[in-house]
């Protein structure tokens, strides 16, 4: 666990210390929901997943945040946004193409936060052909995309 997790803050430092030479998007579900209602809060473990993500990417030069119209989203992407001092941006969890165009004309290393079903279409259409899946019980992933000439992908776990 120790080496697994030493590991990943390699890499994510490698990721990171690259930042600034391309734009590197961040890909996370929502954190986990309190319950199975169409538009539920956070749980506690969500909540607590939602500040851990703030704390890991806090000097990751975020300039925008994304998130979909529902409170799962919104509330892991809170506070990080607020750290920040970044608005999170709202848009349609059905319309990846409308993220995908402002994310192509605009620079910078992004926060995005979708859903299960959604990120693994975002993913591809950032240009990474590797297939995703998400199990339903799954909110630990952290995609990061670099984009530059062949986009990148690394996947993290954090808790």
């Amino acid at each position: 666990m120790i080496k697994r997790l030493v590991f990943s803050f390699v890499v994510l430092s490698v990721v990171l210390s690259t930042a600034t030479a391309q734009s590197t998007i961040f890909i996370v579900r929502h954190a986990e929901k309190a319950d199975a209602t169409k538009d539920p809060d956070l749980s506690e473990a969500g909540r607590a997943r939602a500040e851990a993500l703030a704390k890991m990417l806090q000097d990751a030069n975020i300039t925008a945040i994304y998130a979909t119209e529902f409170k799962r989203t919104q509330q892991t992407a809170a506070p990080l946004a607020k750290a920040l001092g970044i608005t999170v941006t709202t848009l349609p969890a059905e319309n990846s193409a409308a993220l995908i165009a402002k994310r192509r004309s605009s620079n910078g290393n992004a926060l995005v936060v979708g859903h299960g079903n959604t990120i693994a279409d975002l993913i591809k259409a950032f240009g990474i052909s590797e297939p995703i899946n998400i199990a339903e019980n799954d909110y630990d992933n952290l995609f990061v995309v670099v984009l530059v000439e062949k986009p990148q992908l690394i996947r993290l776990h954090y808790r």
